[in-house]
């Protein structure tokens, strides 16, 4: 069984990939998964993760300036766009 980790999509996100979770390969480094991304939904960091917020395990991390963290097999990452109001 190969390591993965679980990334979840709400809103816009899910609405892009067609999905609501998925499975992938860990540990893979933070500051690679927009590039991850990239390559399985062509156009997602331009439309969608550009203003999105990323969370890890239930913290929130900035995907271009927290350059050391690596995702862990287990780990579970978030993909949250912007909450409207009004």
């Amino acid at each position: 069984m190969s390591e993965t980790f679980t990334i979840h999509y709400f809103a816009s996100a899910s609405q892009y990939t067609a999905k609501h979770t998925e499975s992938l390969p860990a540990p893979q480094r933070l500051s690679d998964l927009f590039g991850e991304l990239e390559k399985r939904y062509p156009g997602i960091v331009a439309k969608v993760l550009s203003s999105c917020g990323v969370s890890l395990n239930g913290e929130y991390v900035d995907v271009e300036e927290d350059l050391d963290v690596v995702i862990q097999a287990g780990g579970e990452v978030a993909v949250i766009p912007p909450v409207s109001s009004g």
